[in-house]
């Protein structure tokens, strides 16, 4: 666990669990990338894997809500976005877990280009002809869930420069925006928007440990009311069919066996085991 008096130096936490399943991924996808470009259908097969409102959503393409965050910028852009999503992702993932972190993911992920999809068809800001590709929109609710988590946690940059994590959120905010912004894609900063939005939601509303692992309680909880209801009604019949027998049987709430005080008990009597 993370404390708020103790710094955190910005190099090179650990790289395992889902952040690196994310990293290894968005590196795939570079490599494929570059390979894609290279062939006469690349531009064709990118395309079928960015973020475009129409596409995905009016005619079919759901994955692109997903696949567009893999899909490489630039260079220097795609790469700074795998350091933050491996510097600010392993910290949370320490604190929370692996599943918490890739349910985060997926929702601010998701989340966030299902809502710009939704804002570009309905005409506002920008068209439903755009499209948006890159890691941004996930590494810009990471940086707002561990700031909401750590607000006054310093955070030294390469173990030179001390910040609060409050004050990093504005400048990776302000930085991001103002590039997406200065470079005409404002879909792009809708996208990020609304997956900062959507991460906020989750750690809002969600479990700590996660939708799926409260689903799991649930059901696994569903399951054990139902046995306990056929014991409850099997124990029930029991009392019945031994009373038509002459006899008087003592059964707990949950159906079963309570010996009675006068009873005699023996340790050969196997009659009443439960």
């Amino acid at each position: 666990m993370l404390r708020s008096d103790s710094p955190t130096s910005l190099m090179l936490p650990p790289f395992r669990g889902a952040t690196r399943r994310i990293v290894l991924a968005a590196l795939a996808c570079f490599a494929m990338a570059l390979v894609l470009n290279a062939t006469p259908f690349g531009a064709q097969a990118i395309f079928w894997l960015i973020l475009a409102p129409a596409q995905a959503l009016l005619h079919g393409k759901l994955w692109q809500l997903l696949t567009y965050a893999f899909v490489p910028t630039s260079l220097l852009s795609s790469l700074f976005a795998m350091l933050s999503v491996w510097m600010f992702g392993s910290q949370l993932e320490d604190e929370r877990g692996s599943r918490w972190l890739t349910e985060f993911f997926l929702a601010a992920t998701i989340g966030g280009a299902l809502l710009a999809s939704l804002m570009g068809l309905a005409g506002l800001l920008y068209p439903s002809t755009v499209f948006t590709a890159g890691l941004w929109p996930a590494v810009m609710a990471l940086v707002l869930a561990f700031a909401r988590s750590h607000p006054e946690q310093e955070i030294r940059l390469f173990g030179i420069l001390g910040i609060k994590a409050k004050f990093l959120v504005v400048i990776y905010l302000v930085f991001y925006f103002f590039g997406a912004l200065g470079s005409g894609d404002r879909f792009g900063a809708a996208t990020a928007l609304f997956a900062a939005l959507c991460g906020f939601l989750y750690i809002r509303f969600v479990p700590r440990r996660g939708l799926g692992f409260t689903a799991s309680e649930q059901l696994y909880g569903m399951r054990n009311a139902y046995y306990r209801s056929k014991r409850q009604r099997a124990a029930r019949k029991f009392t019945v069919y031994m009373r038509k027998q002459g006899k008087n049987v003592n059964l707990d709430p949950t159906g079963k066996y309570v010996r009675l005080e006068d009873e005699k008990q023996s340790p050969k009597d196997s009659r009443w085991m439960n």
